[in-house]
């Protein structure tokens, strides 16, 4: 391949944009923190996965060798928790949840990294990257049996997120413990005491320091070393794992394999919120504010919620509302209309010169020629999706408005025929408009209408006969029933279709 010297990111860890050179030519890791699998994935988890999705379906686009990590936490405190309300074991509880996350992330059209490891089947690699610390002076075991790391011992503790060890309180998943010799100390293995099994609500495991389970940020410095090395390209993940997860992999990965930096470029994706009257909202199960996927893609096609996240750029904020839902709707709509009308030319159109197509074919010409590369200058800097819609849907309207001229567009293969690739890369890279047309809106009929579908269809047929049989004026009742449905009409020399109306 050749090399993509134009790419640049911005990398946390230097908080600067970087030309990005991965470690070995050609090659590329990626190691991305997935979900703690112990209920629904939701649309803010949900943002965190595609924004990796896209980054590495540009990274194999441009001829990288990927090799995406993403991992599953399947032990955990929230999950024991629910094991032990439900009377299960956690790791059959995770393994539910996990199948579940599969389901949900296939249906918005995720590629499937090239592995997905789990907690409860990395213990060993957890275990040696522990071992290392213990025997290098950076972790210690407490008269409780947890074992903890020091961030004392690591002088440059804090340098991802920018706090200085003296300001370090416990914050999030960090436990408040007497054990502790500094408040910032984080725990590695958890002492698990009783008769507890690996089958039971609290799974855990023999090791050298009693029987426990790991904590909650080794898992990754175990399993993004055993399938990536002690150093690797781009480490993913929400802006909010940035303190105390990731500064917390820095230190511990560091400190045990002597390696720096763990990771070449960190890359981390906005929040999303709820818009309220008040402003922003965290989407949070304690505030009964979530919306599953699962939930959302019951009334839209999957497309509609790529296309919310790749509309903003992954490392803004996102603001949840339903206008967002509706805008993306709408435009998804026109770029199916528009993909509709391409195939149409294409398959039986002719070849007239691009200059006699007047201003709109010549517009679609140009264009869509140019995209290409407009498109790879966007994601070159720093995966910016944003600027990618910006084009596509430029040449979306400059495609429909050459549509509204029947005559030209009956000549124009022509200048429709670079839409064509401009088309494959949306899909491939941000995987947005690779519906058939025809499915997409079926799609949208059946989430928009759900058993009304059928209605509808018996009230077109109804109005075609009457058409037929010159009954005007039924015709015309049914046909302003149907737009007070919502329901659009189109009548050709092969019978009526219909589609929803999409404001």
């Amino acid at each position: 391949m050749s090399e993509r010297s134009s790419l640049r990111v911005y990398n946390t860890l230097t908080r600067t944009v970087e030309p990005f050179v991965p470690r070995e030519p050609g090659k590329v890791g990626v190691y991305v923190c997935g979900m703690t699998v112990y209920d629904l994935c939701h649309i803010g988890h949900a943002r965190a996965m595609m924004a990796f999705d896209v980054v590495v379906r540009y990274l194999r686009s441009v001829g990288y060798e990927v090799n995406h990590v993403r991992n599953h936490t399947d032990v955990d405190d929230k999950i024991i928790a629910r094991a032990k309300a439900l009377g299960k074991g956690g790791l059959e509880v995770s393994a539910e949840y996990i199948a579940e996350l599969d389901r949900d992330l296939d249906a918005v059209g995720l590629v499937r990294p090239t592995v997905e490891p789990r907690v409860s089947t990395s213990i060993p690699e957890i275990l040696e990257v522990i071992r290392l610390l213990v025997e290098g002076g950076h972790a210690y075991q407490g008269p409780s049996g947890d074992v903890y790391f020091s961030v004392e011992n690591f002088s440059e503790y804090g340098k991802l997120s920018g706090r200085k060890l003296e300001d370090l309180r416990a914050g999030e998943r960090v436990e408040v413990n007497p054990d502790k010799r500094h408040p910032g100390d984080f725990v590695l293995w958890k002492s698990v005491a009783g008769a507890a099994t690996i089958e039971g609500a609290e799974p855990c495991w023999d090791s050298p320091w009693g029987v426990g389970r790991p904590g909650w940020h080794i898992e990754c410095s175990g399993m993004s070393r055993h399938y990536l090395g002690d150093s690797f390209d781009i480490h993913g993940g929400g802006i909010d794992l940035i303190f105390p997860h990731h500064e917390n992999e820095i230190a511990q990965s560091e400190c045990a394999t002597h390696v720096s930096p763990m990771s070449r470029y960190w890359l981390h994706n906005g929040h999303l919120s709820l818009g309220g009257p008040d402003g922003a909202i965290k989407m949070s199960k304690s505030l009964g504010n979530v919306i599953t996927i699962r939930d959302l893609l019951a009334s839209v096609p999957a497309e509609v919620l790529r296309l919310c996240y790749l509309e903003v750029h992954y490392r803004s904020p996102l603001l949840w509302g339903q206008d967002v839902l509706a805008n993306a709707t709408g435009a998804l709509d026109r770029l199916y209309q528009a993909k509709e009308l391409v195939e149409e030319v294409m398959a039986t159109g002719t070849e007239a010169p691009i200059d006699s197509l007047g201003e709109h074919g010549e517009e679609v010409f140009v264009l869509a020629s140019a995209f290409p590369l407009r498109f790879r200058n966007s994601m070159d800097d720093d995966f910016n999706t944003a600027a990618a819609m910006g084009f596509l849907f430029e040449l979306v309207r400059a495609i429909n408005r050459f549509g509204n001229d029947r005559k030209r567009r009956r000549q124009g293969k022509l200048a429709l025929a670079p839409v064509k690739e401009a088309f494959r890369l949306c899909s491939e890279v941000l995987g947005i408009g690779g519906y058939v047309p025809a499915a997409f809106f079926d799609e949208l009929k059946v989430k928009r209408l759900g058993p009304a579908v059928a209605e509808v269809e018996a009230m077109v047929a109804d109005r075609a006969k009457a058409r037929a049989e010159k009954d005007w004026a039924a015709a015309d009742r049914l046909r302003l029933e149907l737009e007070s449905r919502n329901v659009v009409v189109m009548d050709g020399a092969e019978g009526s279709t219909w589609r929803v109306r999409v404001s």
